[in-house]
């Protein structure tokens, strides 16, 4: 395989972002890259909201909350220390193919390893395995608002995080600007206009603890 110098020279760069969020990371362990040598005992992955953009291929307010959540529930489970892949169960209130549901599960399985039966069953004798960790429509919360619940094997400890997503702002008239942007008639000042509303939505939720609620369970 051949690339030209071009292409080389931005892959070795990296992702051209064009837009900067301030978000603290999640680090996290993961039990199969400490044996296999991916990782040091006892050290995480450290993983950033950059991250959950490229395993979601947006920014938006959706992905921003899911990974809040996943954020949220993660420290009031481990307060004391980084959690662990295959030690975290996680229910999701709603349906898989609810368009909310569907899109946060995705990240909040990217983060915490959980997955449905598709997933990785372990290492000899299932070590590390997150298959079956992950399950939709499992519980019925207080509110319609997204709920995911946390629950370490380890110790049962449980949590409810909620996003009260009608609570985030709608970002103002530029976000009306889509439109033209997807039919290709925005002027730069449009499209300048409308990233600036749309990724100021996204780190208000990134940054807004009370946009959520997490409740011991």
């Amino acid at each position: 395989m051949t690339t030209n110098s071009t292409a080389t020279d931005a892959i070795q760069s990296g992702t051209d972002w064009q837009v900067d969020y301030d978000a603290d990371p999640i680090e996290i362990r993961d039990p199969v890259a400490e044996a296999l040598g991916v990782l040091g005992p006892g050290d995480p992955f450290v993983i950033t909201y950059r991250d959950a953009v490229k395993a979601a291929g947006h920014s938006c307010p959706t992905a921003s909350g899911a990974y809040r959540i996943a954020q949220l529930g993660l420290d009031a489970l481990y307060p004391d220390g980084y959690p662990v892949r295959s030690e975290i169960e996680v229910r999701a209130a709603g349906p898989r193919d609810d368009a909310a549901y569907g899109v946060m599960s995705r990240i909040i399985s990217y983060v915490t390893g959980a997955t449905e039966d598709d997933g990785f069953g372990g290492l000899a004798g299932g070590y590390g395995g997150r298959r079956d960790l992950l399950r939709f429509g499992a519980f019925d919360p207080d509110t319609p608002d997204p709920t995911f619940r946390f629950r370490r094997t380890d110790t049962d400890e449980t949590v409810d995080v909620t996003y009260h997503v009608a609570e985030v702002p709608d970002g103002g008239p530029a976000i009306g600007n889509l439109q033209e942007i997807l039919d290709g008639s925005a002027s730069d000042e449009q499209r300048a206009a409308f990233a600036d509303a749309w990724h100021r939505r996204v780190q208000v939720v990134l940054s807004g603890d009370s946009l959520f609620t997490v409740d011991a369970v």
